[in-house]
């Protein structure tokens, strides 16, 4: 049986405001990931050329803006209002704050074009990619910020985004201040934070904007989708304290260094030591959460954010033998790519694979509940047919890594094109899902169900 504390908490999900854009973020954002598994698979980038080349520069940003942080802002607008029980702050924002980051993006893109010697337009490229990328994350930070303090006080998931949301404007700050540089800035200052804050804008970006962020939302959204009860416990509370002061360490106290000439590795490695204890308390948590579901079958989405998480786990335990064994920033690169590829997108194709069917149910049945005979969500997809894709994902994504510790670029290309084929493969099954395809016709579309719009919600 289900708990009926558990059972209202997920019913109280059909009355919800859909964010109509949603849709929207996620096909920019997976068209973005495409874009970045085929550049990866035709030898552009890293391990072709060298990390801080431009090729590669332009390469993280497509991944880290346009893929993770859309996919970020997407779920954000949908689900930060069911986290706290409360309508966003400003329905009609989403669409010209994509507009931004998309425009931002692009002329980002052209800017590192343009210092490879691709293109030989004059323009102040970088300048206005951080005035556009600016503008569209203050839009985000502004009407997440204020859905989040007019909801006060907090429940634990929520309070994990409110960090993540602080460390994507310290992010963004850092990023704006290289694109200065990049852009012919004399300031002292500015260039002094370049010099050295790199690993700073990564900690804060990884670490705590899409980190942070997407360990907030898969406590709710785990405990939502498996049936479990909501975590607030002192495992739950200690991994957001020693993650929020890790990442207030790294941010704030790696620029003091930076300016006091201290010891920024050092400051470095503290805030690390912090975020490992938050990741093996959250690793904590989310094994209770398995264990203490109400749904005895594990649905296909869940199984792979399984998946997700133990490459999370495998990234924390590969910093700390290669930090004990001297070789960190040889290997950083191949770590970063295990993080970003096999943790969050990994997450984020896994959730993505129940968000959609989720939304699409809400969307098409939820108004016609109790009215009419509907289909469950789950029969909006077919897991046996999805399955080999995200099998086929998980280890590509093991091969690439293996390849960049080898120092293989070949094998990457080829481990990053099995990645392409493999989302490929789920993103045609969201499509599918978005259609109603599986959907039996009998219960597909009864009177007062249009099908829904493939990019967008009709809801308000």
């Amino acid at each position: 049986m289900v708990s009926a504390p558990i059972m209202r908490r997920d019913l109280a999900m059909v009355g919800v405001a859909l964010s109509r854009w949603t849709m929207t973020y996620f096909a920019v954002a997976l068209v973005a990931l495409l874009v970045a598994e085929c550049l990866m698979a035709a030898g552009f980038g890293y391990p072709a050329v060298a990390a801080g080349a431009p090729e590669t520069l332009a390469l993280v940003h497509i991944i880290s803006i346009g893929w993770l942080s859309l996919l970020m802002c997407g779920a954000l607008f949908q689900f930060v209002p069911v986290l706290v029980a409360s309508p966003l702050h400003d329905s009609s924002l989403p669409l010209p704050t994509l507009g931004c980051l998309v425009a931002g993006l692009i002329v980002l893109l052209l800017g590192f074009l343009k210092l490879g010697g691709e293109i030989d337009l004059e323009f102040s490229y970088f300048p206005v990619a951080a005035a556009l990328l600016s503008l569209g994350f203050a839009l985000v930070l502004w009407n997440l910020g204020r859905t989040l303090w007019a909801a006060r006080p907090l429940p634990l998931p929520a309070r994990f985004v409110v960090v993540g949301l602080f460390s994507a404007a310290a992010t963004v700050s850092l990023g704006a201040t290289f694109a200065l540089v990049l852009g012919g800035t004399s300031n002292g200052t500015l260039l002094n934070i370049a010099s050295l804050g790199l690993p700073i804008h990564i900690a804060a970006g990884l670490g705590g904007w899409l980190t942070c962020t997407a360990i907030g939302v898969s406590y709710r959204l785990l405990a939502m989708f498996m049936l479990a009860p909501d975590l607030d416990g002192p495992t739950a509370r200690g991994a957001l304290y020693s993650g929020a002061v890790a990442l207030a360490v790294a941010v704030v106290g790696g620029v003091v260094a930076i300016f006091a000439g201290g010891n920024l590795a050092a400051v470095l490695g503290a805030a690390g030591l912090l975020g490992l204890l938050a990741v093996v308390l959250y690793g904590r948590d989310v094994l209770f959460l398995y264990r203490a579901r109400k749904r005895r079958k594990i649905e296909l989405n869940s199984r792979m954010a399984g998946l997700a998480l133990v490459n999370l786990a495998m990234a924390t335990t590969l910093i700390i033998v290669l930090l004990g064994a001297g070789k960190f920033e040889h290997h950083v690169a191949a770590v970063v790519f295990l993080v970003a590829f096999g943790w969050l997108t990994g997450l984020g194709l896994s959730k993505l694979y129940k968000i959609i069917p989720f939304l699409t149910w809400l969307e098409c049945y939820g108004p016609i509940i109790g009215k009419a005979p509907t289909p469950r969500v789950q029969d909006l997809v077919t897991e046996n047919r999805a399955i080999k894709w995200f099998v086929l994902y998980f280890f590509a994504v093991w091969a690439a890594t293996a390849a960049l510790f080898l120092e293989a670029p070949m094998a990457f290309r080829g481990a990053a094109a099995a990645m392409l084929i493999a989302t490929i493969g789920i993103v045609v099954q969201l499509v599918m899902s978005r259609r109603l395809v599986d959907v039996k016709a009998a219960l597909r579309l009864p009177d007062g169900v249009r099908k829904p719009r493939l990019l967008f919600s009709r809801a308000p």
